[in-house]
């Protein structure tokens, strides 16, 4: 039988069906050959730039190097392929994006710092700012255009208003009593250290922010504002897993949250998204509370009409002031308390200078400080031991492109600052991991050269630099101060009388790491000095007696309504 005669013999259906069947096939072979040729195209252009780049892995397509991440602590990972290459800088392809993992303090430095008006801007962080935080947030702001970089220093200014280097000094007085009201807890709960730290970290930046203090260790302000800020912490941390894993597949943020698991609750729509939320609600409050007239949301709202503050930009300025200062502080002090009881021999040379300088009868004070040189050495060392903000925040990103010893780094590329390897680098630290002062003495044989006049990079770089570091440094070297002047940090015991150890490796995972709970026994070094911190405490509780306050905000039921 002829073709002709075959096709003429079938139902007509049959034959329409063989030839839709048959042009789909065509379309669909059509499709995935389209796809197959994108697919090679990005790759190919990949490889191109690969080739331009610092050394790094080989990437893979679309998925790049993701898949090879380890679970915990990428920041360790990127110190052992900076020495595996034998560079300060690696390319780590996350998806079809590569970042530049800085390894080292010198190229850090150059970059970062010498070339601020460049690395000036943020990369596109789709989950810790589009879909969490916020674009129009300090902390992730784009400055590519002019009026983005208008915008940012606005908001700039605003910051240094409130935490600004000469700001700061105003805040001794109440810094210095909360700090006098952490020695007084320590006296009568110790093994709530950490509440306590909390506590007078939250309190400090909320009489700042809010005029108003936080006198309850468990007051809700506390536990769900850092709980929230410790959730953040792993939202720009490389992963493998959900939500981290949209950076290497954003197509998949485009499903509306509430039928997207893999989102976790991210770019929920809702009052947080108009700006009418927490921290906003908190400003608009402490706005409308009479006294306190030079605390941080008065300000902003008077300075409102003026810079055309949106409700958003009020509510970022303040829930960065108020959640980053209590985390970061707080993971400071315990990171201090974990390094004198694994390190008790650093104490000594301490305890002998402050004895020398302060005496028994008061603690010490900022006036002290150009006398105690071992002292202000100590607080350096905590700083760079084990940084909070571990690769350095944020990452920068060009706004153009850049060459660094022959090496591409494309406009807009993330550029990440890994802290951990710059803190621990034999070059500059020799056995990083041990505990030692005396690196920041000038006259030791420990110290060695580094650039800038800190000797440690903990809070950043350039114009993206930490706006609260200066009110981190003077909380800290006031604390930690009347810490070793007033206690000893021994070994807690177990039930058979056996001392507990810690392990000075057990950190947290997220952005700001802090160590994982460990017991220690604290108690006063003299019976004099216990007498001191009572008195001082108690004074301390009296002076800050205006501060106090409530409100009628709670996070965790603030969104329900």
């Amino acid at each position: 039988m002829a073709i002709e005669q075959l096709f003429e013999a079938l139902p007509l259906h049959y034959v329409q069906y063989g030839i839709s069947k048959y042009g789909a096939g065509i379309i669909a072979f059509a499709v995935l050959v389209t796809a197959a040729v994108g697919v090679l195209a990005d790759y190919a252009w990949m490889l191109y730039l690969r080739s331009k780049m610092p050394p790094g892995p080989f990437p893979l397509p679309i998925v790049g190097n993701t898949y090879q991440l380890p679970d915990n602590k990428p920041w360790i990972y990127f110190e052992e392929l900076s020495k595996k290459y034998n560079t300060s800088l690696i390319t780590y392809w996350i998806g079809r994006n590569p970042t530049v993992w800085i390894n080292d303090a010198w190229t850090a430095s150059e970059l970062l710092d010498k070339r601020a008006g460049i690395y000036c801007s943020r990369p596109r962080m789709l989950v810790f700012a589009e879909l969490g935080s916020g674009q129009y947030n300090l902390v992730n702001m784009i400055t590519t255009t002019q009026p983005e970089r208008d915008r940012f220093r606005v908001q700039r200014k605003l910051m240094h208003q409130g935490v600004g280097i000469q700001q700061v000094k105003k805040y001794r007085d109440f810094q210095n009593d909360e700090s006098k009201v952490v020695a007084l807890d320590l006296l009568n709960s110790p093994e709530e250290y950490v509440a306590h730290f909390e506590r007078y970290a939250t309190s400090v930046v909320s009489i700042i922010g809010f005029g108003r203090r936080v006198g309850d260790p468990k007051d809700p302000i506390i536990t769900e504002v850092i709980a929230v800020m410790h959730r953040a912490a792993g939202l720009n941390v490389p992963g493998k897993s959900f939500p981290m894993l949209l950076e290497t597949f954003p197509i998949l943020a485009r499903v509306p949250t509430e039928y997207a698991p893999w989102k976790h609750g991210l770019g929920r729509k809702g009052k947080s998204h108009r700006g009418h939320d927490f921290f906003y609600s908190l400003a608009v409050e402490a706005n409308e509370n009479p006294g306190h007239e030079d605390c941080y949301a008065k300000m902003l709202f008077k300075e409102q009409a003026k810079y055309q503050l949106r409700p958003q930009e009020i509510s970022a300025l303040s829930g960065n002031l108020f959640g980053a200062g209590s985390d970061t502080s707080s993971s400071t002090l315990i990171t201090a308390i974990l390094a004198m009881r694994a390190f008790p021999e650093t104490l000594i040379p301490a305890w002998e200078e402050l004895d020398r300088v302060v005496g028994s009868d008061r603690s010490p004070s900022l006036e002290d400080d150009a006398n105690l040189p071992y002292m202000r050495a100590l607080v350096k060392e905590v700083f760079r031991w084990r940084s909070v903000a571990i690769i350095g925040g944020q990452p920068h990103a060009p706004t153009q492109d850049d060459y660094y010893n022959g090496w591409l780094i494309p406009k807009s590329t993330w550029v990440q600052g890994n802290v951990w390897a710059i803190h621990r680098n034999e070059r500059e630290f020799p056995e990083p991991d041990r505990f030692n002062p005396n690196r920041f003495i000038k006259e030791s044989a420990d110290a060695r050269p580094f650039p800038g006049e800190k000797g440690y990079m903990t809070f950043g770089w350039g114009r993206r630099i930490c706006s609260g570091q200066a009110l981190a440094e003077q909380g800290t070297w006031l604390t930690v101060a009347r810490l070793v002047w007033g206690f000893k940090i021994e070994s807690a015991l177990d039930k058979s009388g056996k001392p507990i150890p810690v392990d000075i490796f057990d950190y947290t995972n997220g952005l700001n790491m802090r160590p994982q709970p460990f017991k220690v026994n604290i108690k006063p070094r003299s019976e004099a000095i216990r007498q001191a911190i009572i008195r001082e405490g108690k004074q301390a509780l009296v002076d800050l007696a205006p501060y106090e306050g409530v409100t009628k905000h709670r996070m965790s039921t603030f969104y329900k309504k």
